[in-house]
C-alpha cells in the first residue's frame, strides 16, 4: 500500500477520536522505509496554543485505536504534533482563513513554467488558491499543489503573539 493511501486510511481512523477529544486533524504523513515515522499533526479547535499535555493526551488515544486496527504492518514510530506558526496548507479552507499571509506553494505539474510560487494569499476562488507574486494575481488549482506553508514573517509571528 502506498504512503498516501495508509496515510488516508489511518487519517479516516483517527479523525472521529481527535475531533471527539476538540482537536482538528491537520495532517497524517507517513515517512521512511527502513524506521518508519507516522506524523500526525493536530491543532485545537479553540486556538489556543498546543501544549505537551495536548500532545500527550492525543497520542494515547490515537495509540489505542491504531492498535485496535493495526493498519501499518511493520514496526513505526507515532509522532504527535501541532503545525507551528509556518504551519503546512492543506485544505482548500487554510487558504482562505490564513488569506493575507505570505506562503510558499509548490505544485505537482508546472504553470506558466514555474512550479514553485510564494507570495501574498489571496484565497480562494472555487477550486483555485488565490496568490498575489510581486503584484500579479496568480490562480493555482488546488489539486495540483504538492506541498504549501506558510512563510515566517514578523506579520504572521505579531498574528500569533
Amino acid at each position: 500500500m502506498a504512503g498516501e493511501d495508509v496515510a488516508g486510511r489511518i487519517a479516516a481512523l483517527v479523525c472521529p477520536t481527535i475531533e471527539a477529544m476538540g482537536y482538528g486533524l491537520v495532517r497524517v504523513q507517513v515517512q521512511g522505509r527502513q524506521r518508519m515515522r507516522l506524523q500526525i499533526m493536530a491543532e485545537r479547535n479553540d486556538d489556543a496554543a498546543m501544549t505537551v499535555d495536548d500532545c500527550a493526551a492525543l497520542s494515547r488515544a490515537i495509540s489505542a485505536v491504531l492498535d485496535v486496527d493495526d493498519p501499518i504492518a511493520s514496526a513505526y514510530t507515532l509522532e504527535i504534533s501541532s503545525p507551528g506558526i509556518d504551519r503546512p496548507l492543506v485544505r482548500l479552507t487554510d487558504y482562505d482563513r490564513f488569506a493575507g499571509f505570505e506562503a510558499r506553494i509548490e505544485l505537482a505539474r508546472m504553470i506558466d513554467g514555474r512550479r514553485r510560487f510564494q507570495g501574498r494569499l489571496i484565497g480562494t476562488a472555487g477550486e483555485d488558491v488565490r496568490i498575489d507574486v510581486a503584484g500579479v494575481e496568480v490562480g493555482l488549482p488546488f489539486a495540483d499543489i504538492q506541498r504549501a506553508k506558510l512563510v515566517l514573517t514578523d506579520e504572521l509571528l505579531a498574528a500569533h503573539a
